[in-house]
């Protein structure tokens, strides 16, 4: 660069789903997997991608699961990496 300010761009932060909340709501709420995903809004299949941390969830499908889970702190349902 010439004379001009470095630009540093930040990478995005990578969030995978935590498990061990999603498998106690499951069982304290007596529903499927299949019916957590309808309530959410996304596929059984995508839903069984975030619990085994093959994909990552955006940020609207982040709120959209901690508002049905009924988890208001995001470090309880999610790790950040």
């Amino acid at each position: 660069m010439s004379g001009g300010k470095a630009k540093y761009t930040l990478s995005p932060l990578r969030v995978r789903l935590n498990p061990a909340p999603v498998w106690a709501f499951l069982e304290e709420q007596d529903i499927s997997q299949n019916e957590l995903a309808r309530q959410v809004g996304v596929s059984s299949g995508h839903l069984s991608r975030l619990i085994s941390g093959r994909a990552n969830p955006s940020p609207q499908l982040r709120r959209r699961l901690q508002r049905v889970l009924g988890i208001a702190d995001f470090y309880a349902l999610f790790v950040a990496e």
